[in-house]
C-alpha cells in the first residue's frame, strides 16, 4: 500500500469552550432576577411576612403587604424590558439589540413565540393583580390572599416559561423540564425571600396603629415579635429551597457531569464548581441565622432584653441577609456562563488527541439513560436530603425554644431548723393571736 494512502494520525487542539459573551450573561442575569425576585417577594408576602404580622403585629400587616406588594410590582414591570432586551439581543443579526424583531415573534413562530408572549404577559398579569395592595388602605382587606396568590401563580408560570419545551415533551424532557422548575422555584422563593426581609428591616416597615402593641412607645407594633415568627415561617420556605435546589442540582449534575475531576478539567465543571461554592457559603450563612441569629431573638425577647435585641434585629440580622442576597444574585450571573456539558467537553478534548484528520468534525456523547440504580441511588438521596432539611429545622425550633425558656429555679437543700412557708402561720392567724394578747 503505497504511504500516501495510509491515514495519517493527527492530534488536534481540544475544542474551545469559551464562557461566552459578557453581555449575553448580563441580560439573562437580569431577566433572572426580576423574574424571580417577583415570585419569591409574593411568597414571602402570602406564606412568611403576611401571616406573621397578622399573628404579632395585627396592625402592621398593611404596612408590611404594601411595602412587599409595591417591590414585587415594579420587578414584574421590570420583567418585560429585561425579556424583550434578551430576546432582541438573541434576534439581531450582529450583534446590538433588534427588538422589532422581538415584538414580531410575539405568539408567533409556533412554541417559541408563544413560550414568549407568555413569559411577557403573565409578568404584567402578575404585578397587575398586586397592584391594589401597593395602597395600604386595601392591603390588610379580605382580598389580600385572593391577589397574592394569584400574583404569585401568574409570576411562576411566567418564570417555569424559560425552560418549558417548546413541543410535548416525552418521559425524560418531562422530567428534565420538572428538575428545572423545581431548581427555579427554589431559588426564586430564596432570592426573593431574602429581597423581602432586607426591604422589611429598614425602617418604618413595621410603622403600625399608634399606641398598640409591647413596642408602642417608639411606634413600632411587636416588632420582636413579628421578627421572630416570620424567621421561623421563612425557615420552614427556606429549608424547602434548599431541599428542591439540592435535589435538582444532583439530577443536573449527574446529567452534565461524569465525576468530580471533571469539575476542574472542563470549563463547564470549573464554572459549576465555583457556583457550588456559593451556594455552600450560602448554607453556612443559612445555618448561621437558623442555629444562632434566631434562638438569640428568641432569648432576648423573652428576657425583655430590648437594647441588644434591637442591635441584632437592625444591625446583625440585615447585614446577615443582606450578604445572603448579594451571594445568591452572583450565583444567578455566574449560571448564564454554563453552557454544553461537563461530558461532553471532556468527550471531545479526548477525541481530539485521536483525530485522524485535521477537518475532523469531533462527535457528541448521547444523553445518560437512567438505570434501575440511578433511579435508587436518586429516591436515597431524597430521602436523606428531606431527613436532614427536616431534622435541621426541628434542632433550630428546639434551640430557639431552649433559649426562650426562663432558667429554673434551683433547689435548696433541706434546713429541718428552717420553717417553710406551709410551717409559717397565716395572717389571720397572727392576727388572731394578737387579738387573743390584748384581752
Amino acid at each position: 500500500m503505497p504511504a500516501a494512502s495510509v491515514a495519517s494520525v493527527t492530534a488536534l487542539p481540544a475544542p474551545s469552550t469559551p464562557l461566552g459573551p459578557f453581555q449575553d450573561s448580563a441580560l439573562s442575569w437580569a431577566t433572572w432576577i426580576t423574574l424571580m425576585g417577583f415570585v419569591g417577594i409574593a411568597a414571602l408576602a402570602l406564606f412568611a411576612a403576611g401571616p406573621a404580622a397578622r399573628r404579632a403585629a395585627p396592625g402592621a400587616l398593611a404596612a408590611v403587604t404594601s411595602r412587599l406588594a409595591t417591590a414585587a410590582v415594579v420587578l414584574g414591570v421590570l420583567a418585560v424590558p429585561a425579556v424583550w432586551s434578551e430576546r432582541a439581543h438573541d434576534s439581531a443579526a450582529s450583534g446590538g439589540f433588534d427588538y422589532g424583531a422581538a415584538w414580531d415573534q410575539l405568539y408567533t413562530e409556533g412554541g417559541p413565540g408563544l413560550l414568549f408572549g407568555l413569559e411577557i404577559t403573565l409578568s404584567l398579569v402578575g404585578a397587575a393583580l398586586l397592584v391594589p395592595l401597593t395602597v395600604r388602605s386595601l392591603a390588610a382587606g379580605p382580598a389580600r390572599p385572593g391577589l397574592l396568590a394569584a400574583g404569585l401563580l401568574a409570576g411562576a408560570v411566567s418564570l417555569w416559561t424559560t425552560k418549558l419545551p417548546v413541543s410535548w415533551p416525552d418521559g425524560r424532557t418531562a422530567v428534565e423540564t420538572g428538575m428545572w422548575i423545581l431548581h427555579l422555584t427554589g431559588g426564586a422563593c430564596w432570592l426573593g425571600g431574602l429581597a423581602g426581609l432586607v426591604l422589611l428591616a429598614l425602617p418604618g416597615a413595621l410603622r403600625g396603629a399608634p399606641g398598640t402593641g409591647p413596642a408602642a412607645a417608639d411606634g413600632e407594633v411587636g416588632r420582636a415579635a413579628f421578627w421572630s415568627v416570620t424567621i421561623r415561617r421563612y425557615s420552614a420556605v427556606a429549608m424547602g429551597c434548599v431541599a428542591t435546589i439540592g435535589l435538582s442540582g444532583l439530577f443536573l449534575y449527574w446529567e452534565h457531569v461524569d465525576g468530580p475531576s471533571q469539575l476542574v478539567s472542563t470549563m463547564y465543571g470549573r464554572v459549576l464548581g465555583v457556583k457550588i461554592l456559593i451556594f455552600g457559603t450560602l448554607l453556612v450563612l443559612g445555618a448561621v441565622n437558623q442555629f444562632f441569629l434566631h434562638p438569640r431573638i428568641e432569648a432576648l425577647r423573652a428576657a425583655d432584653d430590648e437594647r441588644p435585641l434591637r442591635t441584632i434585629l437592625t444591625r446583625h440580622f440585615p447585614v446577615v441577609v443582606g450578604i445572603e442576597l448579594l451571594l445568591v444574585a452572583a450565583v444567578l450571573f455566574v449560571a448564564p456562563f454554563l453552557h454544553g456539558s461537563a461530558r461532553n467537553q471532556a468527550f471531545q478534548a479526548d477525541a481530539a488527541k485521536h483525530a485522524t484528520s485535521a477537518t475532523a468534525t469531533l462527535p457528541t456523547l448521547e444523553a445518560k439513560s437512567a438505570s434501575t440504580s440511578t433511579w435508587i441511588w436518586g429516591s436515597l438521596e431524597t430521602v436523606a436530603v428531606i431527613a436532614v432539611m427536616t431534622a435541621g429545622y426541628r434542632v433550630s425550633g428546639r434551640a430557639a425554644a431552649r433559649r426562650a425558656a426562663p432558667p429554673a429555679t434551683p433547689d435548696r437543700p433541706h434546713d429541718p431548723d428552717r420553717r417553710h412557708d406551709s410551717d409559717r402561720p397565716r395572717d389571720s392567724e397572727l392576727i388572731a393571736d394578737r387579738g387573743d394578747s390584748h384581752r
